[in-house]
């Protein structure tokens, strides 16, 4: 699995724009092959940082996305912005469940 994360430092008066832009961006994006899930939220810290997190299945689905029109459109809305876009891009190679949390507290969690 492949976890994108985009960060955004929205210039304020701009902050509705930008989010009905991602909004379309990610209505399309989650109908593209390989789009897991996509959120967008905002953080707690700073009201005019938005994070945008996008699983995708594999790293060829990542890349024509990344090729794609839409992702052309995420990279226009710089205009919208105080600075570039952060982007991270990280490979998971294996994930774990609520079956690690029993295992790490053990009988105590059993009885809570």
């Amino acid at each position: 699995m492949i976890i994108v994360k985009i960060i955004m430092n929205v210039i304020p008066e701009k902050q509705k724009e930008l989010v009905q832009t991602l909004l379309s961006v990610m209505a399309a994006m989650e109908k593209e092959e390989g789009c897991l899930s996509h959120t967008l939220f905002g953080a707690i810290e700073n009201n005019n940082q938005l994070n945008l997190l996008v699983e995708w299945q594999t790293r060829k689905c990542l890349d024509r996305h990344l090729r794609s029109k839409m992702f052309g459109v995420l990279l226009g809305t710089r205009s919208l912005l105080n600075e570039p876009h952060a982007i991270r891009i990280y490979t998971v190679l294996r994930s774990e469940g609520m079956e690690s949390v029993h295992t790490a507290r053990g009988k105590e969690f059993e009885r809570a």
